[in-house]
């Protein structure tokens, strides 16, 4: 898949899995029941140790037809192509760094830089990188993206932090392209809960699927 159909498959479900696992047996647990659960992608934060290792391994594990295998927690260009050679398929960073959208354009890997203001915002889609992670979500709530949207309609937001099932649907009709979900989808795995996580994603998707108004 190339990046522009990694990006629809994102959109088209709507949900990314925000995944902190302590190795990368729990990693493919969690990657098991996201996909049963309809998830598109699951970003491995770089903020877990061993994260590359993870990375390849999942990537080696399931095509992106299956799910997505992305990096989270990116901070600059060198971490960036190490995850990218690691077979991440997307990054994601929580604030905007220029050398990390240089670096995925390179390799033509689709890029999520995290922006907080209207600024921000402008700066992260100049540089050509394709989504905006709203980041914090929780700081602003859907009504962020609805204010954005106004005098910025072409922008592409895809919320972290904050995104739960029960506000899933307000944040897709202010006008989120995607969500990304961390310990609301995730949490069951500290507990040895894998089913839970199917369960909570197709929670998700409904909610989402509810509020594109789509069929349950």
């Amino acid at each position: 898949m190339d990046k522009q159909q990694i990006l629809a498959k994102i959109e088209e479900s709507g949900l990314v899995a925000v995944v902190r696992a302590e190795s990368g047996d729990q990693a493919a647990r969690i990657a098991d029941a996201c996909i049963e659960g309809g998830v598109a992608a699951i970003e491995i934060t770089y903020t877990v140790p061993g994260a590359s290792a993870i990375i390849e391994q999942l990537a080696g594990r399931y095509k992106p037809e299956e799910i997505i295998i992305g990096a989270g927690t990116v901070m600059d260009g060198a971490t960036a192509r190490q995850a990218i050679l690691s077979g991440a398929r997307y990054v994601v960073s929580p604030c905007f760094d220029p050398e990390t959208v240089r670096m995925c354009q390179t390799y033509q890997i689709a890029v999520m830089p995290g922006a907080m203001t209207i600024k921000e915002m402008v700066e992260v889609m100049r540089s050509g990188a394709d989504l905006i992670k709203l980041f914090p979500g929780e700081l602003f709530g859907p009504a962020m993206i609805k204010a954005v949207r106004g005098p910025l309609p072409q922008a592409r937001i895809m919320p972290t932090g904050g995104v739960t099932v029960a506000n899933a649907g307000e944040w897709i009709k202010a006008g989120a392209v995607a969500l990304g979900a961390g310990s609301a989808l995730t949490g069951g795995a500290k507990r040895g809960d894998y089913v839970a996580i199917t369960a909570v994603a197709k929670d998700f998707i409904r909610e989402i699927r509810l509020a594109r108004g789509l069929a349950g």
